[in-house]
């Protein structure tokens, strides 16, 4: 898998729905057969006070122990133990699960939005299945984990702006992107970057590379959430997604006339593909992460021009020189 960051989750939340934005035509699709759940884990964790009730969680919960309570990190369980059970006695964790509670009181919503993106997934992909999902506060060791059978949801981190808790060192750009709309997209679009859907050349180094494996995701998410704004999709609030549109012909002419597409240098390429606030070798005004949303245009492209290929002949073609050739990629089309 590409080296990603901690990403995958959108800036200033926006709702209106332009025409960029409309329902693109997708097949109607029955989800009564689809069942989500949630095992919530959260409230039992943070009302642990004990070194037994803490030994007991973690043999039941080996995963979260791993990812979430960074079980990797300690030279032994007995100093992760202390140190966790120091941290289940600090009062302020009684202000988190209450928040945690507040945000996430019912997770209808939730539900039926994992439900639509799983039941595209299945029709896509019959044979997947449908992972179980497991919720859980921990003060805010992580935020996602997915596996072909598990995710696991940090909620902690997606208690919104005005939480009284909030991660700490983030910059402000990468915080405020930090909500409860963004969860599904953000386990969706790492399910389009993962290895049993997105079959990435590893060999192949080149900027365009894995911007084509990045625009491969994006349109994996976008066919599962098909109604889902493209905002929330590419992280982009409306009037950077408008400008960024506007703007295509000149951001891809700053690419040929810097001849970015073939380059393998790991800082160049982190320029235009890796979180940052802007793309300032572009324009102050240039969002971010600039190279994933043109490969996601050139995907899309890639598509309309192969209607023939389905999205699992899409997603496997790993010859980014090939399917670069045959979007035959125009600026603004």
């Amino acid at each position: 898998m590409r080296n990603l960051l901690i990403l995958f989750i959108s800036t200033t939340l926006f709702y209106s729905c332009d025409e960029n934005n409309a329902c693109d035509e997708h097949p109607s699709i029955d989800t009564s057969e689809i069942s989500i759940s949630f095992e919530r884990l959260e409230n039992a964790f943070l009302s642990i006070k004990t070194k037994e009730g803490l030994e007991n969680f973690i043999q039941q919960e080996p995963t979260v122990a791993k990812y979430f309570l960074r079980g990797n990190e300690y030279p032994n369980d007995s100093i992760m133990i202390q140190v966790l059970l120091q941290r289940l006695n600090n009062p302020h964790l009684d202000t988190l699960r209450q928040e945690v509670n507040r945000v996430f009181d019912n997770m209808t919503d939730l539900e039926l939005q994992f439900s639509e993106a799983f039941g595209y997934v299945k029709h896509y992909y019959p044979d997947f299945i449908i992972p179980k999902i497991k919720t859980i506060a921990t003060g805010f060791d992580n935020d996602l984990y997915i596996s072909d059978s598990l995710i696991i949801i940090g909620l902690d981190y997606y208690l919104g702006n005005n939480a009284k808790f909030r991660p700490i060192d983030f910059p402000e750009y990468i915080l405020s992107r930090y909500q409860k709309d963004y969860i599904v997209p953000s386990c969706i679009l790492l399910y389009g970057i993962s290895p049993r859907f997105n079959s990435a050349d590893m060999k192949d180094k080149t900027m365009l590379a894995e911007m084509i494996d990045y625009g491969q995701s994006f349109y994996f998410a976008k066919k599962m959430l098909p109604c889902t704004p493209d905002s929330l999709l590419i992280w982009y609030s409306n009037k950077e997604l408008e400008d960024t549109r506007e703007n295509e012909d000149i951001i891809w002419a700053h690419f040929l006339d810097n001849e970015l597409l073939y380059n393998t240098n790991t800082f160049i390429k982190q320029k235009y593909l890796s979180e940052r606030p802007k793309t300032f070798e572009i324009g102050d005004k240039c969002p971010g992460r600039i190279g994933t949303w043109l490969g996601w245009q050139i995907i899309n492209q890639y598509a309309d021009r192969n209607p023939e290929l389905s999205i699992i002949d899409l997603m496997k073609n790993n010859n980014a020189q090939e399917v670069f050739s045959k979007s035959k990629y125009r600026p603004g089309r």
